[in-house]
């Protein structure tokens, strides 16, 4: 079984995947006559594809056994999803270059708990990695008419941790 190190989630690193949803670095500016702050634009949410829509669900992930065991991978070509997690529990995001309709080589990232995810579309990623407690997150991705699932079982296990 290979074995990926996971790295810290951030901006840069993630950029090439889609967004990570934070408020460090996020323009912001009160709203509501001074009373709430608003961390603006956070992420790109692509849904219109195909006649798509916006889609809200909440996901509960189960925490994994360590070493985490990777067997598949996923990607929706027919819209981003954005993953806000309700809790500072850290997550594993493990994504991957997409190399002639398959995954590429993987790459991981450690999250700090309160950071969440946006995957571009037809990105890579593996289906939710959480690690030492159950997880609950808010998922924005695309509702409506075609396939927006593809899933590709990797050749080779990998094992992280």
């Amino acid at each position: 079984m290979k074995l990926l190190q996971p790295r810290p989630l951030t901006r840069e690193a993630f950029a090439p995947f889609g967004q990570v949803i934070e408020l460090e670095g996020a323009t912001q500016f009160a709203i509501n006559g001074g009373t709430t702050q608003r961390f603006h634009d956070l992420a790109r949410v692509d849904t219109l594809a195909e006649g798509g829509r916006p889609l809200i669900s909440l996901f509960r992930a189960q925490p994994r056994a360590q070493p985490v065991r990777l067997t598949l991978m996923e990607r929706h070509p027919l819209g981003s999803q954005a993953f806000l997690p309700l809790s500072a529990q850290p997550y594993l995001v493990v994504v991957a270059p997409d190399h002639g309709g398959r995954p590429g080589p993987l790459q991981a990232f450690v999250t700090c708990g309160w950071q969440g995810v946006n995957y571009d579309r037809n990105v890579w990623h593996h289906p939710l990695l959480a690690l030492e407690a159950v997880c609950d997150f808010i998922v924005v991705d695309r509702g409506g008419e075609g396939c927006n699932l593809e899933e590709w079982p990797l050749a080779e296990p990998t094992g992280i941790f």
